[in-house]
């Protein structure tokens, strides 16, 4: 028998216990580990959940271009990084939660389509005409006949040779002979794939090194690095026939772009070259060469929205005789259009566009309205323009036309685009370049990823552009070798792209200035929260409106080439405009007394409004107002006559000093016209003095896809209900977690949505799940933080009298009825203290149902009196009533 060793008994029992709480703890890794896999196994994202991107260019004219050099380094991985090859993912397959739904499909679709991103799509378009579409859209994409596989670009390049490979060099950790880019991808790499990866980035060589690694540059390695081919003998995943280098051993290949030589300007270094990437042209500041005549600028207006005195306004400030004034109209604008055509009588170098597009934030349509005023622009044989530059009814020039012409005169066949100025692979992921979208139903649809075409490079940033004429004529018209506008018609923000693009592979690119003449109002600690997801399956934002306090923003313009900023809304702030009108042409104050000066008004509606349905809720309320107007007049013994002989025939915002005062309703009669203001009553009751209520700027409701500058707050049962907040800053960095409780008129919790504030989101809305149409009556929605009620406000859902702009002819049940959701027991209990109690329900829901089976006159009759309740006549002012005297006035209006 073998005997223990007394002295490893005792070493046994000392570390006993160590041994036992190493084995637990052993056991709790491998338990968590196990229900970590199967968690992440079975979880898919939900299909409306985006990544919260800033689509338009991030960088403005106050950042830099983020070259080459000064990227870190940054690892990706083929299955985490669609950039890279979105086609080395497999697709994301739709689960069960998420079939399409044939049985509401008229056609049968030319293939089996499983992605999620083209179901959610097709069950989400309303028409069949759009279903369709996207069917057809995503069918091509899987047969990969929906773009090209390759282009070839014209920029000269000569002594480098596409493929071209270098040789074997000897790398180094921490001075990599190829510093631009570096990648992983452990199933594809090669080196035809690297050589795509670095030149859609831009740059000269690329390097595949360790089988799975990718590196780009714009550095020729030196000779001294070289090493014999055999110490590179790696097998590529994606070649077996090919290496990938091997330890810190890279075979190094030219892309095929010219590395171009450039000056450096620093005097101290004004005899030394450098090799760089792609450098844009320095703008020329005085006219060089023999011709001295000035450029002719073609100013393209492309306009939206109904701010017609800022257009004009606009147009005063940049007209000039020896300029050229094209402009767009969106087609759905109809008063805007209609208000602008008589420039062409009296200003002959002013014209407007027949061909007017419906154009979307982001969408194709864009694109494609911008290519089709230059083609018409080159057919105008009479005019003789140099350079086309596009400008929205946002932007305001900071500088003098005569300023302009001068510097683009200096600038002759030269063209100013502004580069996104970042990594181009992270560009490409955060504008969503490899992504197919469908435009339809005014909306761009997102249906699934896509593999960008190899053997040009890509680039884009701002849509704000000044092209000179030869350019324009060589991208006015796809194919012959050029680059193809198909490979942008299902791309989210061409605009932003195309040009840019075109520029960079074409044998303009000698011609590229990295400007865009502009300078961008952009706040980023303000956040961006997604405002338009109405119109687009992605995440982006827009500029924030220049006001006074953003004067020193507009100072610096001074000793800079740039001559016009963005964005500018009177509706929001005129004051700013006024100052940088005045300091334009040098003025301290105006040169006359002009007369209503501080104040501003804009449409909202008209009557003779073409290509839109009219706003139901806007019609319905405009027949109240005539209503409450007769009574006062039936009051003061005026008139007798009918109701009938009112007509709603313009609605105006009014503004004075930069504050809303009230909604003008122009009403014609047989007599004359009367015009009333109406203001909305403030609804809002703070219930509990907060640090984080004394912040409330604004708290109202509205509706999705409206504007902030929504006045009237109108909400129809086929509206979205939206809660838009905004704070005033935050002392410190206190984050308040805030739940929104929706309940109905009915006096039932409908739903609840939680949301963040903090010194990052100071702006915001929340949107409810509400389902149309939603029950009309007042609605309530209570602000809780910490299970204490912060603040209430009650909206109204206007009932309908007009439906697409008709009159309501009979009883409609489903619009007084509404969809209300399943809300659970177990959620009103949660915050049952918050909501009536079961008494007061059942009195709520007793009126309901019988205001759910009003019609005619007791339609009428409820509607005003929610009318009451929610807006008040501040004046009534009337012209060319006979019978009304002004002691009669102040009758009607008391």
């Amino acid at each position: 028998m073998v005997k223990n060793n007394p002295k490893n008994n005792k070493w046994m029992r000392r570390y006993r216990t160590f041994f036992v709480i190493g084995f637990v703890i052993l056991c709790l890794q491998i338990f968590l580990a196990a229900r970590f896999v199967a968690l992440n196994k079975n979880t898919e994202p939900d299909e409306n959940h985006w990544v919260p991107l800033n689509i338009e260019s991030e960088l403005d004219q106050e950042v830099e271009a983020n070259s080459a050099r000064k990227s870190k380094l940054d690892n990706f991985d083929d299955e985490d990084s669609n950039a890279i090859s979105p086609k080395s993912k497999k697709q994301k397959v739709v689960n069960q939660t998420h079939l399409l739904r044939y049985d509401e499909l008229e056609f049968v679709p030319p293939c089996s389509i499983t992605t999620r991103e083209a179901v959610s799509a097709i069950n989400r378009a309303k028409t069949q005409k759009c279903k369709q579409l996207i069917s057809n859209i995503t069918c091509l994409s899987y047969a990969d006949k929906l773009y090209p596989i390759e282009l070839r670009g014209s920029c000269p390049a000569e002594g480098f040779v596409p493929g071209r490979e270098l040789g074997c060099f000897k790398d180094d950790k921490k001075f990599r002979l190829l510093s631009g880019y570096f990648g992983v991808n452990k199933n594809e790499n090669s080196p035809k794939y690297c050589m795509k990866l670095c030149l859609q980035s831009g740059f000269p060589y690329a390097g595949v090194q360790y089988s799975n690694e990718c590196f780009c540059g714009v550095d020729e390695p030196p000779l001294s690095s070289k090493i014999p081919d055999s110490s590179c003998n790696l097998k590529c995943p994606g070649d077996q026939h090919a290496t990938c280098g091997g330890y810190y051993t890279i075979n190094v290949y030219q892309t095929g772009i010219k590395s171009k030589l450039f000056l450096l300007e620093r005097e101290e270094m004004c005899d030394n070259f450098v090799f760089l990437e792609f450098v844009p042209q320095i703008a020329n500041t005085e006219v060089t060469g023999g011709s001295n005549s000035s450029v002719k600028i073609v100013f393209l207006l492309t306009l939206n929205g109904r701010a017609v005195r800022q257009v004009k306004r606009l147009l005063k400030v940049l007209y000039h005789k020896n300029h050229y004034y094209y402009i767009h109209v969106d087609v759905r604008q109809d008063y805007l259009y209609r208000e602008l055509l008589s420039l062409e009588k009296v200003l002959p170098n002013v014209r407007l566009t027949r061909r007017r597009f419906a154009t979307i934030w982001g969408g194709a349509s864009l694109l494609e309205m911008l290519r089709s005023c230059m083609w018409e622009l080159l057919n105008i044989k009479e005019w003789k323009w140099d350079f086309v530059l596009n400008l929205s009814e946002s932007d305001f020039p900071v500088k003098t036309v005569a300023q302009l012409t001068q510097f683009l005169t200096a600038n002759r066949h030269r063209n100013f685009v502004k580069s996104h100025g970042r990594e181009v692979q992270r560009f490409i992921q955060k504008q969503g370049l490899d992504k197919t979208f469908v435009e339809c139903e005014t909306r761009m649809w997102r249906v699934g990823d896509r593999q960008l075409p190899h053997g040009v490079q890509i680039d884009g940033g701002s849509d704000w552009i000044a092209l000179s004429r030869k350019f324009v004529d060589y991208v006015r018209e796809p194919g012959t070798g050029r680059l193809s506008f198909g490979i942008f018609k299902h791309t989210l923000l061409p605009a932003e792209s195309f040009f840019h693009t075109a520029l960079r592979n074409s044998k303009f690119c000698d011609t590229y200035i990295d400007n865009n003449l502009h300078v961008t109002n952009w706040k980023r600690k303000l956040g961006c929260k997604c405002q338009y997801k109405h119109v687009v399956d992605w995440c982006g934002c827009s500029p924030n409106d220049f006001t006074p306090d953003d004067w020193p923003r507009i100072l610096s313009t001074i000793s800079r080439q740039l001559y016009f900023a963005r964005k500018f809304e009177p509706i929001i702030n005129q004051a700013v405009i006024l100052q940088l009108e005045l300091w334009l042409y040098g003025l301290e104050e105006p040169s006359k007394r002009i007369p209503n000066l501080d104040s501003y008004w804009q449409s909202v509606y008209h009557y003779r409004d073409l290509g839109v349905t009219p706003d139901d809720g806007l019609l319905t309320l405009g027949n109240s107002v005539k209503r409450h107007v007769l009574r006062k007049f039936n009051q003061s013994n005026l008139t007798s006559c009918d109701v009938q002989i009112f007509h709603l025939m313009q609605v105006h915002t009014f503004h004075n000093k930069d504050a809303y005062r009230y909604s003008l309703f122009l009403l014609n009669t047989t007599d004359g016209v009367i015009e009333v203001a109406v203001k909305p009553v403030r609804n809002l009751v703070l219930m509990k003095p907060s640090p984080l209520m004394e912040h409330v700027q604004v708290l109202l409701l509205r509706s999705e896809g409206a504007d902030l500058e929504e006045f009237l707050q109108v909400l129809s049962p086929f509206s979205e209900p939206v809660l838009v907040y905004r704070f005033s800053a935050l002392r410190g960095s206190k984050i308040y977690n805030l739940t929104c409780l929706w309940i109905s008129p009915s006096g039932h919790l409908q739903d609840v949505t939680d949301f963040t504030v903090d010194e990052l989101s100071l702006i915001g809305h929340v949107k409810s799940a509400l389902r149309q149409p939603v029950l009309p009556g007042v609605w309530t929605t209570k602000l809780i933080y910490k299970n204490t009620l912060l603040a209430e406000v009650k909206f109204l859902v206007t009932p309908l009298e007009f439906i697409t702009g008709r009159p309501v002819q009979k009883l409609v049940p489903s619009l007084f009825s509404g969809r209300l959701l399943n809300t659970s027991k177990q959620g009103e209990g949660l915050y049952e203290k918050f909501l009536p109690n079961a008494s007061q329900r059942a009195i709520l829901e007793k009126i309901n149902q019988s205001d759910s089976e009003r019609e005619g006159n007791l339609l009428s009759s409820w509607i005003d009196g929610l009318f009451s309740k929610f807006y008040g006549i501040e004046k009534v002012c009337m012209a060319g009533v006979r019978m009304v005297t002004y002691a009669e006035l102040k009758l009607v209006l008391v």
